[in-house]
């Protein structure tokens, strides 16, 4: 199982200076959200220099422009990018044809999609390389979560991601759905002291 660490703060110095430390347990670095808000492609950029052996996913949430939109993160340096699932499927194969002519994956996001099962079913056929599945938050939705869980998981053959509030409360959870890989922020990036927390997590992983 993947372990994936989003760093989704706008200090991208700080961002570099604890992916730094959490390094050895981590396969993929996420590049959030809002730090491409504050500082564009240079975020994407800024990682792929610092760890040009690991890969980079830029949660660009593309939902529009998507040919020129993966464009700018492929040249960036960006491995992977989140495209919505919410949009019309014309923008997720464009963006997943030009993901693939530049060596880069298509992650779907399935945070807006209308029905969780047919964006899973249609995936593949859309050139998607892996899908994107949000946890709510609140833990008196977890049966909720793990009914969208067996609708996704049921109708693809790709790797499902899950990317929630995980701690090491529910992380035993989370790893029983035996998801390919898990994302992981805050409990990590607000840490006192990241790398154990990420060896924690990066070891319990590698049991999966």
């Amino acid at each position: 199982m993947k372990v994936q660490i989003s760093f989704d703060k706008p200090d991208l110095e700080k961002a570099l200076s604890i992916a730094a430390q959490v390094a050895p347990y981590v396969d993929i670095f996420e590049v959030g959200t809002l730090l491409i808000y504050h500082h564009g492609i240079k975020a994407v950029q800024a990682f792929k220099e610092a760890f040009p052996k690991k890969i980079i996913f830029a949660d660009c949430k593309i939902a529009d422009r998507g040919k020129d939109a993966v464009t700018l993160f492929a040249q960036a340096g960006a491995d992977w990018v989140t495209v919505m699932a919410g949009t019309g499927k014309d923008v997720i194969h464009t963006s997943c044809s030009t993901a693939a002519s530049l060596n880069v994956k298509v992650m779907l996001d399935l945070l807006d999609s209308n029905s969780l099962g047919q964006s899973a079913l249609e995936a593949k056929n859309l050139g998607v390389s892996a899908l994107l599945l949000h946890q709510p938050y609140d833990e008196e939705e977890t049966l909720t979560f793990l009914d969208k869980w067996d609708m996704v998981k049921g109708n693809t053959t790709l790797p499902v991601f899950i990317s929630a509030k995980i701690s090491r409360a529910n992380i035993q959870e989370v790893l029983n759905s035996q998801p390919n890989g898990i994302i992981i922020d805050k409990c990590i990036t607000n840490a006192d002291n990241p790398a154990q927390e990420a060896q924690y997590f990066y070891e319990l992983a590698s049991k999966y």
